[in-house]
């Protein structure tokens, strides 16, 4: 062979040796860029790069730490408000996690409190949840002064059942590297809205009880006349709902004659109005004993679901209930108190309903009188 043949050979053999150096340098990169970081899109549609699943976390707003409560841990949780702290009655994700009364608190908390910077900064998380997800702007602030990722979730509308809710629960799972539990998680509330829509959907309009749930909480508590139009618990059951007829959704403040007008066959009162109820009718029992519902008996209960957002956990147990309450026959196999302890089980590890009841009141019928 001649030199110049040598010097060919020799040339060839490095440039592809290079090459092949070159390849193998980008698929490494390109595979540990994938395994340390994390990039995902949050509630507001803004971009969040991290270097690593978080191990330490805070989160802040009505709801947050409930929905982190969901997917992982409460030993990774670094602090909370102090309106965890001051008011815990209602939140199973509290019941089932007492140690997170113990922690620093981060901040006051409550829907019209801003966040606090420096205390969150003092337990250095890697990473912040966020309720507070009123604009970009407000999230982009809290985020450039802690220097910490802050990634902002969302209840959506109706929060129980509500896609939003599944996609935040999403988002949690895949910060802290629990994507198959957050579709676990995702899935058995899916299960649970599809069960009820199955065992309801086939049942006759006149075969319905016209039923009223009252005494609802919205921004503190009230007498039977708050209500709810187009309620989701109602719809979730496809029940008749009465107050659907005046054709608002959301909470509503009717005028108790109108109750009258209507004359539901039976009816809910949440617990947590229950003692307005009670103190108004000790004022004025002939307008409650005009009602066919408290004349026959037919007043039952409501665990309150509505304590700092909602506890999806305990309105899907109330969904049981009123199901079992207006369709006995499509429920038959249904215990209420045993479902909620398999919906508080599966969603905290821990069966809270005798301690709901405890501190609210157990399923069943309420005789005001």
């Amino acid at each position: 062979m001649s030199n110049k043949n040598i010097k060919l050979v020799i040339i060839t053999f490095l440039i592809t040796t290079i090459l092949l150096i070159g390849c193998a340098s980008k698929s490494t990169i390109s595979k540990d860029s994938r395994a340390d970081g994390i990039t995902l899109t949050d509630m507001l549609g803004r971009t969040i790069s991290m270097d690593n699943k978080a191990k330490k976390i805070v989160a802040i707003g009505p709801g947050a730490l409930r929905l982190y409560c969901y997917i992982d841990s409460a030993d990774k949780v670094v602090g909370i408000e102090q309106i965890e702290k001051e008011h815990p009655t209602g939140r199973p994700y509290a019941l089932a996690n007492e140690s997170l009364k113990e922690l620093e608190v981060i901040g006051q908390g409550g829907p019209n409190n801003s966040p606090d910077a420096e205390k969150l900064l003092s337990v250095k998380p890697d990473v912040i949840f966020s309720m507070y997800a009123y604009d970009k702007a407000t999230v982009e602030e809290l985020q450039a002064k802690t220097g910490i990722p802050v990634v902002a979730l969302s209840y959506g509308k109706v929060s129980t059942f509500d896609p939003a809710v599944y996609k935040s629960l999403e988002i949690i799972g895949k910060v802290m590297g629990r994507e198959n539990r957050a579709s676990e998680v995702i899935n058995f509330m899916k299960n649970c809205h599809d069960d009820l829509n199955n065992r309801t959907k086939e049942i006759k309009e006149d075969e319905k009880s016209i039923t009223y749930i009252g005494a609802l909480s919205y921004k503190g508590s009230h007498g039977i006349e708050s209500t709810y139009g187009g309620y989701s618990l109602f719809k979730a059951i496809n029940a008749k709902n009465v107050v659907d007829e005046i054709g608002k959704t959301g909470s509503i403040m009717i005028d108790k004659e109108k109750l009258i007008e209507w004359n539901p066959d039976k009816i809910f009162i949440d617990y947590g109005g229950l003692n307005l109820v009670m103190d108004d009718y000790n004022k004025n029992p002939d307008f409650y004993n005009t009602l066919t519902a408290f004349k026959n008996g037919e007043l039952y209960s409501q665990l309150p679901y509505n304590f700092y957002h909602t506890n999806i956990g305990t309105a899907m147990a109330d969904a049981y209930y009123l199901g079992k309450v207006l369709y006995p026959n499509s429920f038959k196999d249904i215990e209420p108190e045993q479902k909620a302890n398999e919906i508080y089980k599966f969603l905290l590890g821990k069966e809270v309903y005798k301690k709901m009841a405890e501190d609210f009141g157990e399923f069943g019928k309420i005789s005001i009188n």
